[in-house]
């Protein structure tokens, strides 16, 4: 069996730092948001992906998630453009066979490579 490997990634806001419509918007472009825009007869909502929905990932907590290794330097790249407002360590980790299984699907529904 090959070994699969995850980073896991926490992070930190540090809020004296961001504006609020910038800690809005730094939340948005990671994990996406729903916009909802009323017009007279009906509501339209729209689903704005983040870079989140876009990198397989499992969510451990609100600042917490696991992306696979090869998967890394993306989200990486996300959190170098707020380095001076964002305090981020990551934890590399063996992925067990539930987290593999969902990386597989997610990759498998995206159309995506090992």
């Amino acid at each position: 069996m090959v070994e699969k490997k995850g980073v896991l990634i926490t992070f930190s806001i540090k809020s004296q730092k961001f504006k609020p419509s910038e800690r809005t918007f730094f939340f948005r472009k990671l994990y996406g948001w729903k916009q909802v825009v009323p017009n007279e007869d009906k509501t339209y909502e729209y689903e704005r992906p983040g870079i989140l929905d876009e990198i397989p990932h499992e969510k451990v907590d609100h600042s917490s998630f696991i992306v696979p290794e090869d998967h890394a330097d993306e989200i990486m790249d996300f959190f170098e453009q707020w380095s001076n407002k964002v305090m981020l360590k990551t934890f590399k980790v063996l992925l067990d066979r539930e987290t593999r299984d969902i990386f597989d699907e997610f990759e498998e529904e995206f159309g995506e490579d090992e």
